[in-house]
């Protein structure tokens, strides 16, 4: 007999792989890490011991040195998979942080954003949300992924928070699943589907809009009700 294939077909062909392109919103710019154009920004606002606690659970820093820093952004820019991005604040054109793509899958269309460094300066704003937003659309618009996953340390209650905050949906615990700086990692999955986009893109436009903020700035719809 002959046998029947497994699960619902699937239409089209392969992702595209992303390029250093420049992704522009309200608050926020997202564009290629250049170490010559993001060093000194990135260096002021994540660099230094007094910004170590930023580098917890990444697998490079924290930077004592800003040779040391210096060779990690040249290293970081000139790779492909992970590839990785500057976060700007749009009103200042200054870096504050950075994010890539990573475990890039065009024939299973599947992509992963991660390295988030966020600076203080970055955390909780606006221009912080809208650069998740722009990635993700960019990855399900653009480029034609099916499966958008976020992971990360399961110790790490922040990033789980944002991933859910951000509506990716949890999907369980990879246990030792990483070595990182010596130490065992289990790492927590989270991912967002081409499906739900559509939905997840509507949310974040709502929650972005200029009258969900006050005069002072402050959100009148948070993003998981916008």
């Amino acid at each position: 007999m002959e046998q029947q294939p497994v699960g619902p077909p699937v239409a089209g062909g392969a992702a595209r792989r992303p390029e250093r392109i420049r992704m522009e919103g309200m608050y926020a710019v997202v564009e290629p890490l250049d170490p010559a154009k993001h060093g000194d920004a990135l260096w002021e606002s994540t660099g230094g011991m007094q910004h170590q606690s930023l580098w917890k659970y990444m697998h490079s820093g924290p930077f004592a040195e800003r040779a040391e820093f210096d060779h990690y952004l040249r290293e970081k820019s000139g790779s492909d998979d992970p590839m990785y991005f500057a976060i700007l604040d749009r009103a200042t054109g200054c870096a504050r942080g950075h994010a890539s793509f990573m475990r890039i899958d065009t024939g299973q269309r599947v992509i992963e954003v991660g390295a988030i460094v966020y600076s203080a300066e970055l955390q909780k704003t606006r221009a912080a949300t809208e650069a998740m937003y722009l990635m993700a659309g960019y990855a399900f618009e653009e480029l034609g992924y099916r499966r958008y996953e976020w992971k990360c340390n399961v110790l790490n209650e922040a990033s789980q928070g944002a991933a859910r905050r951000l509506g990716f949906t949890f999907e369980g615990v990879f246990r030792q699943h990483m070595i990182v700086k010596g130490r065992s990692r289990d790492t927590a999955w989270y991912a967002m589907l081409d499906s739900e986009w559509p939905a997840r893109r509507a949310r974040f436009e709502r929650w972005l809009a200029e009258e969900n903020f006050d005069a002072d700035g402050r959100q009148k719809v948070r993003l998981h009700q916008a």
